[in-house]
């Protein structure tokens, strides 16, 4: 997996093409302010250590939103971080999962819209920590 999280002070999205037939219609978009927005790829090595991968990615936004004190993380699937894809399906449930596990532990959790091309709209503070790469 590859995580790339940048701190946003403020982050948009809109749902503009549907790119997987079986994603849920969705028409409306959202923006959250003072956020961390992970842009996840989940690779197909990725399927077969499921609980490992999905531990490691919650640490890794646990670790990173205590450091920039917010409890706010947007879950956006990126699949242009590495040649080797997981399914869909395998995705979908990471970021399920993962959401679960913040929002038990008090974050607030969001996901863009899956299987959509999206507009973003995103300002990012030149700072310590508001960019960071990790290979899961």
């Amino acid at each position: 997996m590859k995580l790339l999280m940048i701190f946003a002070d403020h982050f948009a999205w809109n749902p503009q093409i549907k790119s997987l037939k079986s994603a849920a219609d969705v028409r409306n978009g959202n923006s959250v302010d003072n956020v961390i927005v992970a842009f996840i790829h989940a690779e197909a090595e990725d399927e077969e250590r499921e609980k490992s991968v999905i531990t490691k990615l919650a640490k890794n936004l646990k670790w990173l939103s205590k450091k920039l004190d917010t409890k706010k993380i947007v879950l956006h699937s990126f699949a242009h971080l590495s040649n080797s894809k997981a399914s869909p399906k395998f995705v979908q449930k990471v970021f399920e999962d993962t959401e679960k596990r913040l929002r038990k532990v008090g974050f607030e959790v969001w996901q863009t819209p899956f299987g959509y091309f999206v507009d973003l709209d995103l300002t990012a503070p030149g700072m310590s920590l508001a960019r960071v790469f990790k290979d899961i």
